[in-house]
């Protein structure tokens, strides 16, 4: 959406631009060296790490997806008056990825690693996921009992459960990994994969083969502090004699990197142990009144931003909890990311006034992109009027998600919209939600946002 903006802006203003994606599918419409040297500037709206490297000396207006799609005009026209600062590498030509701005508040930059872990997680998470549905769903068919054999039954049950269990046994380590990477490169990749690997485990010193399993919050201690453990080695090898810098990426930093996770692991596994048995004992301890309130915020989350940190935050908070068998907890975390586009679709339908021509002729893609749980699809509507789009969808994700915990509803896959509806525990009430949610969203859209003038 950031790139059809930027697009579009170039097109209105009679500027050339070349806009290069990189998205889940990888990077498409890749800028060659020529290209990059020729331009007036660069461009740069991620909120995930970027390689740099190849625009040293370039002007360069580093900001958020956001900003791409709303303000793209503003961005194209700093850059043709020389308004953005050169930007220098650090780290030599070598280096794939840096901070793409020392202007960059701390909290920002931590955000992008962590962004960049969640992107890369995302198709273990959603494959193997799915995969543990559909065995599941087997199972389910085929009237096996729902005991602790559930989903290994029969054995095309066991089959796909098998797999998506290969799958989702990268998930943690990918996160870690990737927020290790993001923070210190290559170097960086090996301490968060081994960390979340020993996070899986459990590893401690007394039992280095796995004990006290630490889950997601030590896949994020590991990645983060793993990331910047590695830079501090770096640093401390710059003195070391020019005849060494051969063997430091092969050998002294893996070396170094290793043996500190390692100890920093063994050392926190027990504690972050702890936490994340008191958290899963806590939510399968709550009462009702407790779960639809949590229902509620999960929802709002997933719908405040639509992609960004309350809304992955919401969504990673969903899939430990599969982990931890509180299966309800994602079931409101998908419905309220299913009910903004929804709401949207609906409201584009009904309420026309209200909307640009442009605005209801994309409208009705967003039936789609709703019940497949794609909740981006909202972002341009909510960028457009977001004091008026934002608080509908709230409102309407926050009821949809207190109403499928209310109804007992459960989702055992992280992901899918409606192809998971068919493991959906109580599914009826689960459709009854989603329509509740979104037709409130409808109504408050319709209430908040002005008629469009000619």
């Amino acid at each position: 959406m950031a790139a059809e903006a930027l697009e579009k802006a170039g097109k209105k203003l009679g500027i050339t631009i070349k806009v290069e994606t990189n998205g889940s599918g990888g990077a498409k419409n890749i800028l060659t060296d020529e290209e990059i040297a020729n331009c007036d500037g660069i461009i740069v709206a991620a909120d995930k790490t970027v390689a740099m490297a190849r625009f040293d000396g370039k002007k360069v207006i580093s900001t958020k997806v956001s900003d791409g799609i709303k303000i793209p005009e503003e961005l194209i026209n700093r850059i043709e008056a020389g308004d953005a600062p050169v930007y220098h590498h650090e780290g030599g030509a070598d280096s794939s990825a840096s901070s793409s701005s020392g202007e960059e508040s701390f909290g920002r930059k931590l955000y992008k690693h962590l962004m960049n872990g969640v992107s890369n997680m995302l198709p273990f998470t959603v494959a193997g996921g799915i995969f543990i549905a559909l065995a599941f769903l087997i199972d389910s068919i085929g009237g096996a009992p729902q005991d602790s054999d559930f989903g290994t039954h029969l054995a095309a049950a066991a089959w796909f459960k098998t797999i998506g269990n290969y799958a989702f046994q990268f998930m943690i380590p990918i996160l870690a990994g990737y927020i290790g990477k993001s923070i210190a490169d290559r170097p960086g990749l090996l301490v968060g994969m081994a960390g979340g690997a020993m996070a899986v485990s459990g590893a401690t010193f007394a039992a280095p083969g796995g004990d006290v399993p630490s889950g997601f919050l030590g896949a994020l201690l590991a990645g983060f502090l793993g990331g910047f453990i590695m830079l501090l080695i770096e640093k401390s090898c710059d003195k070391l004699p020019k005849a060494l810098n051969g063997i430091k990426p092969v050998l002294i930093y893996p070396l170094g990197g290793l043996a500190i996770v390692a100890i920093m692991m063994c050392a926190v596994n027990p504690i972050m142990g702890i936490l994340n048995e008191a958290l899963a004992n806590f939510l399968t301890n709550m009462g009702g009144t407790n779960k639809v309130l949590l229902g509620c915020i999960l929802g709002a989350m997933m719908s405040i931003d639509m992609g960004g940190p309350f809304n992955k935050a919401a969504y990673v908070f969903g899939v430990a909890a599969i982990s931890s068998g509180n299966f309800d907890i994602m079931a409101a975390v998908m419905i309220g990311g299913m009910v903004p586009p929804i709401a949207i679709a609906l409201a584009t339908t009904f309420f026309k006034n209200k909307f640009t021509e442009d605005e209801r002729k994309n409208g009705p893609v967003n039936y789609i992109m709703g019940l497949s749980f794609i909740t981006e699809g909202a972002i341009p509507y909510a960028a457009a009027d977001p004091m008026r789009v934002i608080p509908a969808f709230m409102i309407g994700a926050a009821a949809a998600g207190g109403l499928s915990m209310a109804f007992g509803c459960t989702l055992r896959a992280p992901h899918g919209g409606i192809f998971v509806f068919p493991v959906v525990g109580n599914l009826i009430m689960y459709l009854v939600a989603l329509a509740v949610g979104s037709v409130i969203g409808m109504l408050l859209l319709g209430l908040f946002k002005k008629k469009v003038t000619k």
